[in-house]
């Protein structure tokens, strides 16, 4: 009987051995999930760190003028958007310009950048008008409603050119639901005006303003427009803090 007993014993040890309590059970599951939140965590972490090594890697590669430097923030989010669009089939895979107007600088500044970004240089820096009610010297309202006279924040792709009551002009597709997409419709184009120039500005302490468009001097107006047509990306920025939340181009 001893025996039998003994054997009895170790069957339910051998048995219970792989038996875990439902708290135990739960602890084990809770700390599994808990590893797996915090692996998830990391790995995000390590891909936002890169993508801002290399954006930063990037920009610094790149020749400003000293005082003509566009800020890192804006260029990021810029790059930012320029990649989605491509993953997106916006833009070709080859595409490597990237035009960028930052309008929370004064509009007496020489606030557009256009960077190609496999050469890594500027080719040009200019200035650039917002629309009549956007503001005075500084841009503070946006709009993507017809007849505002208001410009509009976010990404374009630029697409033909065209000769219209402006002169030379780039038609431009808003790719922002909601801030620019109404773009085409309103005949919001990049176009050359007299009133942007360093001797308007002289004379009424800012350049002129536009009825919406992204005008430039006349005489970039069409070495810029060439180099820029066809499928490329522009990037109005704004800090405007609904957009940048809620644009689909600028989820990291």
């Amino acid at each position: 009987m001893k025996g039998f007993y003994s054997v009895l014993g170790i069957v339910y040890l051998v048995t219970t051995s792989f038996y875990l309590s439902p708290k135990l059970s739960e602890i084990k599951n809770e700390n599994t999930s808990k590893n797996k939140i915090e692996t998830s965590i990391e790995k995000k972490s390590d891909k936002e760190i890169s993508s801002v090594s290399s954006s930063e890697e990037l920009y610094n590669s790149i020749l400003f003028e000293s005082d003509h430097k566009l800020n890192f923030d804006v260029f990021g989010k810029a790059l930012i958007g320029f990649e989605n669009l491509k993953k997106a089939g916006k833009l070709d895979q080859e595409a490597h310009l990237l035009t960028i107007c930052d309008f929370s600088m004064s509009s007496n500044s020489k606030r557009l950048w256009v960077i190609d970004l496999n050469e890594k240089k500027v080719l040009f820096n200019s200035l650039v008008a917002h629309g009549k009610n956007t503001g005075e010297e500084f841009a503070t309202n946006f709009s993507n409603t017809e007849s505002s006279l208001q410009s509009s924040m976010g990404f374009y792709i630029t697409e033909s050119t065209y000769n219209g009551d402006n002169g030379y002009s780039l038609k431009l597709l808003g790719m922002d639901k909601g801030f620019n997409d109404a773009a085409y419709k309103r005949a919001v184009v990049m176009h050359g005006a007299d009133y942007v120039s360093e001797e308007f500005a002289a004379t009424h302490k800012r350049i002129g303003r536009s009825w919406g468009c992204p005008a430039l001097p006349r005489s970039l107006t069409e070495p810029i427009i060439n180099t820029i047509k066809g499928k490329n990306c522009l990037f109005i920025y704004y800090p405007d803090q609904n957009y940048l939340t809620s644009s689909e181009w600028l989820k990291a």
